[in-house]
């Protein structure tokens, strides 16, 4: 192998693993906004259920 074909091996090489961290980096990155958003929906839903339960409070405390 003459060093021009060495330089283009190595070169795909670097491109290779540049392409697999940038893979790796945007897999984290979709799961870190997966995890925000159920983090978000779950605050959501606590949210309305406290909600509820004051509307329900309130209701009982009408009708007494």
């Amino acid at each position: 192998m003459d060093n021009s074909q060495k330089m283009s091996y190595h070169a795909g090489e670097a491109k290779g693993q540049t392409q697999e961290k940038v893979s790796n980096m945007m897999d984290k990155a979709s799961n870190a906004a997966q995890s925000t958003k159920e983090s978000v929906q779950e605050a959501g839903q606590q949210m309305m259920a406290k909600a509820q339960g004051a509307t329900d409070a309130v209701k009982d405390a009408v009708n007494k």
